[in-house]
């Protein structure tokens, strides 16, 4: 856009693009603010006042007014399952942000009449029953009359999952399904299904029975892997470290990024992990991958970092807060140890998925014998996910052990849960983030999106500076919580050090990678409450403008449209942004207004049953008048 008092001239030092007129936080502690930055060839070129660009500018060279708005290094989620999800996304209806099951279910409700026959609804992540109005998750019941046709899963947390009559003909349930091994399938009176399926404590029923839907063809994934991209450039994420998982099979699940890194379409920088699949065989998949690649052989945009979440299935815990701390195998260390040597030897990170701090005592147990081998501290990267009940013992020999740790939002949406079974005093201390910090340990902040989380990092952020719920429930005291800066921190340069990038990403310095977004709200200033609902206006990544709005809409690059076209995000996009006006008193009103609603549902069928008299006149689309007494 045009910029008074910048003229562009013939320079050889001129910048491909210059923001000027923002408040800039560059996270660099020789130079925290600035007002203007120049990027050239993907790399910051400058960092000053306004009038410093002037050398700059060029006749190529694009200026944008940030218009005196916030600017911040471009965030890094330590932990998002980004690939797996990126496969999904188009698929997908989200209930990220919806403030009310009844909508919810509206959303649902017009989904399910333009999904064709052989597909299915899936609501999968990003939400809680405690975000709801009604803090109450859908019924069976809600769901076949929503879509008496059309199969729907409905994935809640790591705890439980609400299917429909037609989602659970799809998925071959019957009365003669066996109940699977930590897990539940809930029968009526007559021993059939009645659509609920529970983690006990295993969520693999979930994501075993989400397997059996439908997946998109290889064009219909990369359409969906870059849109999804573009969702996570709209709240200003700029890179991820992908913590692989169960059911993202490598090098199958890989070959949509790799293909779009190969076309430079990626729109945020991956490092990904690798995760063993199939059980009993990982030291063999692990020694097969140690013998054919090496972390960082990768480039700026995608990049190997290591082995992990999981390295032997029998080592990991689960998360499901609703039900016992699951007892792991009394004997899981001696495969647990073969995979650990083979990567250190091999100079390969890892990082382990420990929820609790039983489990992490034991695996330190085993580097503890191996330090004395010296493969401990080595200088390989690894690190503890998640960690909610580590102790400060652990964090001593973590330390000791010249490990790293990365906490995710994970009570964000399941506080609750964690109060109910071990109390709000535990609950204050999970996980213990400042006790980390204290030690000097670097610890990254991530959202572990999208099948529990959302992908959101503001509403992440939100909880470390804030200790509430999604659910508006405080669950951790200002002695556990960190100030905004210290937050931010933990999304740019501390996942930076978690990929050995430190030298090049997480400030905004000449020589660092050139990413950074422009804020819709300031971070630093704006009301507490407000923080989950800040989003991009311009995310920039290497120099390139990947996300436009508000005033710079239409700067970023053009995406092909969402296919299949009947796709949720087609017709309702992705995260559902909440209009900051409505969260006040005419929130409050629209709530009391879809409860209307529902008691004009209710009495509509009790007339139509001849529960009551039809009373009062009818609106003109034949509904009765829900405000008459009865």
């Amino acid at each position: 856009m045009p910029v008074g008092g910048l003229v562009p001239r013939v320079t050889e030092n001129a910048a491909d693009l210059v923001v000027r007129n923002a408040k800039i936080h560059t996270g660099d502690p020789s130079r925290p603010a600035a007002q203007a930055i120049a990027v050239r060839d993907g790399r910051v070129l400058a960092v000053g006042d306004d009038h410093d660009m002037g050398g700059h500018v060029g006749p190529a060279t694009r200026v944008v007014d940030a218009l005196g708005r916030r600017m911040v290094p471009g965030l890094n989620d330590s932990h998002l399952h980004v690939i797996r999800g990126g496969l999904n996304y188009v698929l997908e209806l989200r209930w990220d942000g919806v403030p009310s099951l009844h909508e919810g279910l509206s959303l649902l409700r017009e989904q399910a009449a333009r999904t064709p026959k052989g597909q299915w609804v899936r609501v999968v992540g990003g939400w809680s029953a405690e975000q709801f109005a009604e803090r109450r998750l859908p019924t069976v019941a809600e769901l076949n009359a929503a879509a008496p046709d059309t199969p729907v899963f409905v994935l809640h947390l790591y705890q439980s999952a609400v299917l429909n009559r037609a989602a659970l003909r799809a998925a071959g349930f019957t009365r003669d399904t066996p109940e699977p091994r930590g897990g539940q399938i809930v029968r009526g009176r007559d021993g059939e299904p009645t659509g609920m399926l529970l983690a006990a404590p295993s969520a693999l029923i979930l994501y075993s029975t989400l397997a059996k839907a439908p997946v998109l063809n290889g064009e219909d994934k990369k359409v969906s892997t870059r849109h999804f991209l573009r969702e996570l450039n709209r709240f200003g994420l700029t890179s991820a470290i992908d913590a692989a998982g169960g059911f993202q099979n490598f090098p199958d699940n890989y070959a949509t990024v790799v293909d779009l890194a190969k076309t430079g379409q990626l729109s945020l920088r991956i490092a990904y992990h690798l995760f063993p699949q199939t059980a009993g065989q990982e030291i063999a998949d692990l020694t097969r991958w140690v013998e054919t690649a090496r972390p960082e052989d990768g480039d700026e945009w995608l990049r190997l970092n290591g082995a992990g979440e999981n390295l032997t299935w029998a080592a990991a815990d689960f998360e499901n807060f609703a039900q016992p701390r699951p007892e792991l195998a009394s004997d899981y260390e001696a495969e647990f140890e073969k995979a650990v040597r083979l990567l250190m030897e091999n100079g390969w990170g890892f990082r382990l998925h420990a929820t609790y701090d039983e489990t992490i005592r034991r695996d330190l147990a085993v580097f503890e014998r191996l330090a004395a081998e010296g493969l401990f501290p080595s200088g390989n990267r690894w690190l503890f996910d998640h960690a909610e009940t580590v102790t400060e013992d652990s964090l001593d020999r973590i330390a000791a052990l010249g490990g790293a740790l990365s906490v995710q939002n994970r009570l964000s949406f399941q506080g609750e849960a964690f109060v109910r079974r071990y109390g709000i005093g535990a609950a204050a201390a999970a996980p213990p983030i400042r006790a980390m910090l204290e030690r000097g340990l670097t610890v990254g902040a991530g959202t572990d999106a999208t099948r529990v989380s959302t992908y959101n990092p503001w509403v992440a952020l939100h909880w470390l500076v804030s200790g509430r719920t999604v659910g508006d429930v405080l669950v951790r005291p200002p002695s556990n919580r960190v100030d905004r800066q210290t937050a931010l921190a933990m999304f740019t340069t501390a996942g930076a050090e978690l990929t050995g990038e430190q030298d090049i990403k997480g400030f905004l310095r000449p020589g660092y990678l050139g990413d950074f977004t422009v804020l819709s709200e300031d971070y630093f200033t704006v009301p507490e409450p407000a923080i989950p609902h800040i989003e991009s206006l311009l995310t920039v990544v290497g120099g390139r403008i990947v996300y436009a709005a508000g005033e710079y809409e239409g700067l970023d690059e053009e995406l092909p449209p969402v296919t299949p076209a009947w796709s949720p995000v087609a017709h309702f996009g992705g995260y559902q942004s909440a209009d900051l006006a409505r969260l006040g008193g005419v929130r409050q009103a629209e709530l009391i207004g879809e409860a209307v609603d529902e008691a004009g549902e209710h009495l509509r069928w009790r007339v139509h049953r001849g529960l009551v008299p039809q009373r009062g006149d009818a609106y003109g689309d034949g509904f009765l008048d829900p405000c008459v007494s009865l």
